[in-house]
């Protein structure tokens, strides 16, 4: 059961739902690409949670009352107070959101040849470390790739496998360690402060800075408080308090927890990485106080860290999370487990077993829940995490399927809908067959890339 939201509805924003020739249509002529969709044209959009979250009347007022400028604006107070008191540092740069943030991070850490190792890097914190010569190396726990395995905290990181790993190529060759909170690419999935500690203190004995990619730090937060023993009767401020004590800095979109629709920080500890790193953002972002945001963007992320670290809001929010999730199972529909905090991931393997991973599993289910029922989604799979090595595809452990719930949006009744019309497709599953690819970028390629299907869809 979902408790009522910690808030109530003030503006509303009507939704249509397109006829099923309608949808059909404009999957073609998106090229079955759910990027491709026009907004109005989406029923229920679980594509993403960034930057889709309902901004709260005291964001909106904050956005009016600030001022406007190149350098000085009070919001930027406002921000240095807020990341201070909610991460602990004093030190951070704005940008306009978190890929920014990665790409002035690693263009000032990176030297070709570099490995960066993580519990698993997300795509395009993957394309930036590649594009910096660096190689992403994912060092998850077992349990994180078993879809069905009970296992509290997959996405912890592999701690002997990172000190082989740390043996093998020295720590001369690794600028950072980053740990992805919570973990996306692996169903969503929380790391444990055991873990975050472990991590800390490898770093810390071979001369390594820590970092966060904290853009659902506070979901974090809120597993270890239920499922970790001793932090029951923490707070999430208290709880992300010590999580961020461990690192040395971090990444953070600021679509995601800071309940914002643009926005994105970078937190360092080292004076000397963040004069570096200053003038770097300066170049292809803005000046330090702006970071290539308005200054009312920037209000608003201020006001939104606070409000997205609220015990009763967090609460609801993974909560909602969990009814999707088990009102999933309760149709009979594998998904992976336990239910992550922003999102629900069908495991597309299981739901679709007759189509192999070259025929895209995961983006067949895309495709056939909006033309089911206009319902946007996206994979997470083999479109976006398969890479050719020797000249040959090696496709991802996980094909998943990922219904991202964008925050303070939609109701019980919405989400009830959701799972009626996975459900009759789960009923269907037979008579869905697999894509094949007709253009593809040369990177981030599920961004931007156009299929076929293999049979007529009607």
């Amino acid at each position: 059961m979902v408790n009522p939201p910690p808030y109530k509805i003030k503006v509303v924003e009507k939704i249509n739902l397109r006829s099923r020739e309608e949808r059909l249509r404009i999957l073609k002529e998106a090229g079955y690409n759910p990027f491709y969709i026009k907004a109005d044209d989406v029923y229920i959009d679980l594509l993403t949670d960034s930057g889709t979250a309902a901004m709260s009347d005291s964001q909106w007022a904050g956005m009016i009352e600030t001022n406007q400028a190149y350098a000085g604006s009070r919001s930027y107070d406002s921000l240095k107070q807020a990341v201070k008191e909610v991460f602990g540092f004093d030190l951070f740069l704005i940008a306009h959101q978190g890929r920014a943030t990665e790409n002035v991070l690693f263009s000032t850490t990176i030297r070709r040849g570099d490995v960066i190792p993580s519990n698993t890097h997300f795509d395009t914190t993957r394309q930036n470390i590649l594009s910096k010569g660096g190689e992403p190396v994912d060092l998850l726990v077992e349990e994180g790739y078993d879809p069905t395995s009970q296992h509290p905290f997959k996405g912890d990181v592999d701690v002997e496998k990172l000190v082989t790993l740390i043996n093998e190529v020295g720590g001369e060759r690794i600028p950072l360690i980053m740990m992805t909170i919570t973990n996306n690419a692996g169903g969503g999935q929380p790391a444990s402060m055991q873990n975050i500690k472990e991590v800390s203190r490898v770093a810390r004995e071979n001369r390594i800075p820590f970092f966060f990619d904290a853009c659902r730090f506070a979901e974090n937060a809120y597993f270890i408080k239920k499922r970790e023993g001793g932090y029951s009767s923490k707070t999430i401020r208290e709880i992300v308090s010590e999580m961020f004590s461990y690192v040395d800095g971090f990444t953070f979109s600021a679509k995601k927890d800071a309940l914002v629709n643009i926005g994105g920080i970078l937190g360092m500890r080292d004076q000397t990485l963040y004069e570096r790193c200053k003038n770097m953002l300066i170049q292809i972002e803005g000046f330090e106080s702006y970071g290539g945001l308005a200054c009312r963007d920037v209000e608003a992320v201020a006001r939104g860290l606070y409000e997205g670290v609220e015990d009763d809001y967090v609460e609801h929010y993974c909560q909602q999370v969990q009814y999707l999730g088990e009102g999933l199972k309760a149709k009979g529909i594998p998904i992976i487990e336990p239910v992550g905090g922003h999102a629900v991931y069908i495991d597309a393997k299981r739901f679709l077993p007759h189509i192999p991973q070259e025929e895209f599993p995961a983006q067949a289910l895309v495709v056939h829940l909006y033309l089911e029922g206009g319902i946007r989604s996206l994979e997470i799979g083999s479109v976006g995490f398969a890479k050719k090595v020797e000249g040959r595809w090696v496709y991802p452990k996980l094909e998943m399927t990922r219904l991202a719930l964008p925050r303070r949006v939609y109701t019980k009744e919405h989400l009830d809908y959701v799972i009626d019309v996975v459900a009759k497709l789960y009923e269907k599953r037979d008579k869905i067959k697999g894509f094949k690819m007709v253009y593809e970028a040369p990177s981030l390629r599920h961004f931007t890339f156009r299929m076929e299907p293999l049979e007529p869809l009607t």
